[in-house]
């Protein structure tokens, strides 16, 4: 074999696989994208069981699962207090919650989906009030 045909078939490889590299990228931008849609409904889905939870009427059912309960907290803590703003970390700080970000999160989702029903009002970024 000579170097020019040795040069024709790195570059046959070379095409070869940077065309599967393209592949995979468009894969895996597909994939991400998948998976973040998919996140996002399950997170809504457990903010609508919790929710469903809380406007269930006492002794229709079984005692919410242990998670309700901190959402149940959450809820009492902007009843209790109508005209107070809070950020959902100092939900977590005032309820001794874990101040994590996955566990901020969550409630950061619970606190959005208040608001789309209306029991919230946003008055400003990443602030929370209840609705009067």
């Amino acid at each position: 074999m000579n170097v020019t045909e040795l040069r024709g078939g790195l570059q046959a490889q070379h095409d070869e696989t940077a065309a599967r590299a393209v592949e995979l990228r468009d894969h895996v931008q597909h994939l991400t994208a998948a998976l973040a849609e998919t996140e996002a409904r399950l997170a809504g889905l457990a903010t609508t069981a919790k929710v469903v939870a809380e406007l269930a009427p006492a002794g229709s059912g079984p005692d919410p699962p242990e998670t309700n309960t901190a959402y149940q907290a959450i809820v009492n803590t902007f009843n209790q207090h109508p005209d107070q703003v809070f950020r959902a970390r100092d939900l977590h700080e005032l309820l001794d919650m874990p101040t994590d970000e996955a566990s901020v999160n969550i409630t950061r989702s619970c606190l959005g989906r208040l608001t789309r029903q209306g029991f919230l009002t946003q008055p400003g970024r990443g602030r929370y009030q209840k609705r009067t």
